[in-house]
């Protein structure tokens, strides 16, 4: 069981009219930081939200009649979800998915919002592959698998057709990777057409499956994950994909969340494009070490389908990954206006303040002092630094 160029090249014609030729956004801000052109392969604007939509047609558009009587059932945390159901919708055939408990609230809406039944089951995509698996031998639906299918990795091979196609001269190709369907179609379709272009995989290191089942050269369980990429949260590699992934990408690189959180940010900020966080491992890469990738290089955003909470907190745990919130525990005299000059300080250094707290009762302090914590907005590391250092000048026990 293998996928070939020619079946990416049938996937694609299959596509058409369903799937968006999704666009390739110059950035400016990462080629700079690079030291060469770097481009974005905008995924997160394709149909559903995300790159599934490809795959999850294929792979339905391809069943029988008789087997699109049974219906189908999937397993996803939301992206193949959204896929799954999209794609049942527009051929006529019953869908159901199970899903994850705490699986995205938009994902799931937009799930249902296509025609789709879903179900909750289990903390990790593998619980909810188990009971879709148990659904589907009880029912007779037929399981569309997340990535480990060759229709799949064909279809979501097809971004790979379109990014030869968009930067004929690339050099480094970037993608966000969990199961690894995306992955193994891109390589595939690259190295059989361009096979010097090196393919790097990116997983988020909560949830990296990938390293370790390389190295004992089969597919190996992980035994927990813990990561806000739940679009690439899969503790066991397929084993389509694993052999593709062994035999056609270069690297498998892992990202921290706070990489994962600075690169959501700077999307938002730089680029005006609204990512998940798994959408933007491939951009956290680069930026943990710009100039480790020839270009030109391309950073694949795998997709868009954010909970705006979620958003929320990832982009203030982004800014205060990169420095821009601060907080300090000061000890200052406890004196009329020690606060005041504190602040006048702080003030006069350019930082914004945001939540002040008195603490009087400490075995550190002395009976004349008082501890202040400060939250700050700053314009960035450099600038914070630049703050403590004005503060411990003046004398203030700064923490």
């Amino acid at each position: 069981m293998s996928v070939s160029l020619a079946d990416i090249v049938a996937a694609r014609e299959l596509l058409e009219g369903v799937a968006i030729t999704t666009p390739m956004e110059e950035s400016r801000w990462l080629s700079a930081r690079a030291g060469g052109r770097v481009a974005l392969k905008c995924e997160n604007l394709q149909r559903t939200g995300s790159f599934k939509a490809r795959g999850a047609y294929v792979r339905i558009a391809r069943l029988s009649a008789a087997e699109r009587e049974r219906g189908v059932v999937a397993a996803s945390a939301g992206n193949h979800a959204q896929g799954v159901a999209l794609a049942a919708q527009l051929l006529g055939i019953r869908a159901t998915v199970f899903m994850p408990e705490g699986a995205p609230i938009p994902k799931e809406r937009a799930t249902r919002g296509y025609g789709a039944e879903v179900v909750f089951e289990g903390r990790y995509l593998e619980d909810s592959l188990v009971a879709a698996r148990r659904y589907a031998d009880e029912t007779g639906a037929i399981l569309i698998h997340p990535f480990d299918h060759p229709d799949i990795v064909a279809g979501q091979g097809t971004a790979g057709l379109e990014i030869l196609e968009q930067v004929p001269d690339v050099q480094t190709v970037l993608v966000p990777t969990g199961g690894g369907g995306l992955l193994a179609g891109i390589a595939i379709a690259i190295k059989s057409l361009r096979p010097g272009v090196r393919v790097v995989g990116v997983q988020a290191a909560g949830a990296a499956a990938y390293p370790a089942s390389l190295a004992s050269g089969r597919p190996v369980a992980l035994e927990s994950m813990q990561t806000m990429a739940d679009g690439i949260a899969v503790g066991l590699p397929g084993e389509l994909t694993f052999a593709a992934v062994r035999d056609h990408v270069d690297e498998i690189l892992t990202v921290s969340e706070e990489d994962l959180s600075r690169a959501l940010l700077a999307l938002v900020e730089r680029a005006k494009m609204i990512v998940e966080p798994a959408g933007a491992a491939a951009v956290a890469a680069m930026l943990d070490d710009p100039g480790r990738f020839a270009s030109p290089a391309v950073a694949v955003l795998s997709g868009g389908n954010v909970d705006p909470l979620l958003l929320g907190k990832v982009i203030r745990h982004g800014m205060a990954a990169a420095g821009r919130y601060l907080n300090l525990h000061v000890t200052v005299p406890d004196t009329p206006g020690g606060l005041a000059q504190l602040l006048g300080e702080v003030g006069a250094a350019g930082a914004n303040v945001l939540e002040v707290v008195h603490e009087r009762i400490s075995p550190s302090l002395l009976l004349d002092e008082v501890q202040v914590h400060l939250q700050l907005e700053t314009r960035g590391t450099p600038h914070a630094e630049l703050l403590l250092e004005r503060l411990r000048e003046r004398g203030y026990r700064v923490e």
